[in-house]
């Protein structure tokens, strides 16, 4: 009797996957355009500005990510923004002066920062190839991971490039 038994060599060669992906942050990002509540979307006059503040519910930021912006060329004094983050402060989770992509990708970092690399000691990892992952968060993790793997790959565990071996 002819038994053809497969076996999974992917499977076998202990490669354990990592997806970036899966620390990516689920909290709401926002933008607050500075511009909405200047003179003319240019010129900030403080009275009009605070009296703008004043008329927002700022509870619509409750658990978010705000990232301040200003979609114009105005000049913005700094205690603008303090008076912002006196609003938002309460409300926000997290509140910068960066867009919503860069405040995505800190958010990430943080996250990544708090894998226990430890764990992944003496093993084979391969890094998921992700299209809509930053290039910045595969530079934290091999360094994240550099110190306690065995091996260190990207793509896919069947056909990983390998990065590094110690």
């Amino acid at each position: 009797m002819n038994q053809n038994i497969f076996i999974n060599k992917a499977e076998a060669s202990g490669i354990i996957p990592f997806d970036l992906l899966d620390y990516k942050p689920t909290i709401e990002i926002v933008e607050f355009d500075l511009k909405d509540h200047l003179f003319m979307g240019m010129i900030l006059k403080e009275k009009e500005f605070k009296e703008s503040l004043s008329s927002i519910d700022f509870s619509v930021y409750t658990g978010k990510a705000v990232a301040v912006i200003c979609s114009t060329e105005a000049i913005i004094p700094p205690w603008a923004y303090m008076l912002l983050m006196d609003k938002l402060s309460g409300y926000s989770v997290y509140t910068d002066i960066r867009s919503s992509e860069e405040i995505l990708l800190d958010l990430w970092k943080k996250e990544l920062q708090n894998v226990e690399p430890e764990q992944y000691k003496d093993l084979k990892i391969v890094v998921k190839a992700r299209s809509e992952t930053s290039p910045a968060l595969y530079l934290l993790i091999t360094q994240l991971m550099k110190p306690f793997v065995k091996s260190l790959m990207y793509g896919e565990v069947g056909l990983p490039k390998v990065i590094l071996k110690n």
